[in-house]
């Protein structure tokens, strides 16, 4: 079995890469970001003001459709910047989450301890959250967070008209619709609709900038003027009004437009590798037929008797097909992981099924 530090050294020396995008090193990054810079005339914006900032903020605001948008240095800020606005608005402490949402997974409960909010969860753990679901509230919400696409169950979306329903929904009732856009430039391609079309109807949205499209860190909370200029001042009171922005704005302003561009081909991509991976015996995709470039693999093995396997692919064919796997709910089953980048676009199916053939064989056999 392999040490950390020599798992990821090897993971280093491969040729390709089935999870993700292909990462550049740290100065290959730099220099591409200096010629940009130099190509496009940038200076530094100074406290979120100057023209590189303010461009970048209207442009995702008129791709969300949205009037007016703001850059936020992390989605965990951007997001209880939001849940505080609406539901000291709604005059409640009370706002509905998905049973896997971040917030509620992996952030501390911050909601909580910096707010004195209450997550009140709402749907099921292996679905998203439909129309349906608000029927059971008893008391009022100051907003709801909807995930689009879900990550922790496998890139899940609502079927488009099932997201009408929910927007509907929430309107007659008077909750605020809060979209956790985390992962929302994968979903074009599944509902082939415009980035407006599908935020229309949320009354303010969250998109990351390093989630597929590859910048440093941040994100962009957009919404109505008034949401925007009470997001500005939670933003400058939670010490995210930092004295210059422009490293984090430019990796992601440079790679816009070519990221966006590439989800179809992605999504393609996705399909048909999903396809193969659900006829090789042992392992499942979920969801079977993915709705964006993301899915989660299931395994017919142990964690460590993938991981172990994995590492002897890698060092005898040059390629990282796995990041970390972990344990499925099911007994004896593993579950990993795979966002499709242009790491697997470079490969072809008839390159990467046959490797993930003998890992099986090699699971089941040891």
């Amino acid at each position: 079995m392999l040490s950390v530090d020599e798992r990821r050294l090897l993971r280093r020396s491969c040729v390709h890469q089935v999870h993700g995008f292909i990462e550049p090193s740290p100065a290959a990054l730099f220099r591409r970001m200096a010629d940009w810079c130099e190509e496009n005339d940038v200076e530094y914006d100074l406290y979120g003001e100057g023209d590189l900032i303010e461009h970048f903020e209207q442009k995702i605001a008129g791709l969300l459709g949205k009037p007016a948008a703001v850059f936020m240095p992390s989605g965990t800020m951007a997001q209880l910047v939001a849940v505080r606005i609406w539901t000291e608005r709604q005059q409640t402490v009370r706002f509905g989450l998905h049973v896997t949402s971040h917030l509620e997974n992996h952030e501390e409960q911050a909601y909580q301890a910096l707010f004195r909010l209450q997550g009140v969860k709402i749907g099921q753990d292996v679905r998203p959250i439909v129309a349906d679901d608000l029927a059971t509230l008893a008391e009022p919400l100051g907003c709801l967070l909807v995930e689009l696409p879900m990550r922790e169950i496998g890139g899940r979306l609502p079927e488009w008209e099932e997201l009408q329903s929910l927007k509907s929904a929430a309107r007659v009732r008077g909750i605020p619709l809060h979209m956790d856009g985390a992962r929302l430039w994968e979903c074009r391609a599944f509902y082939d609709r415009s980035y407006a079309e599908i935020a229309d109807g949320f009354d303010s949205v969250y998109v990351s900038l390093y989630k597929g499209i590859g910048g440093i860190a941040g994100a962009v909370l957009a919404g109505s003027d008034d949401f925007i200029a009470a997001a500005k001042l939670w933003r400058q009171r939670m010490g995210g009004r930092l004295v210059t922005q422009s490293p984090m704005l430019i990796s992601a302003a440079m790679n816009l437009d070519a990221r966006l561009d590439m989800m179809g081909a992605l999504y393609a991509r996705t399909l048909s590798f999903a396809e193969g991976l659900n006829r090789i015996e042992g392992i499942r995709t979920l969801p079977r037929t993915p709705q964006v470039n993301m899915l989660h693999v299931l395994f017919d093995a142990s964690v460590d008797a993938l991981h172990a396997q994995r590492d002897a692919i890698a060092s005898a064919d040059g390629c990282w097909i796995l990041q970390r796997a972990r344990e499925f709910r099911v007994p004896g089953w593993s579950v990993a992981e795979i966002y499709v980048g242009d790491g697997l676009l470079s490969l072809d199916d008839e390159q990467v099924l046959p490797m993930f053939e003998r890992l099986m064989s090699a699971v089941r056999g040891s």
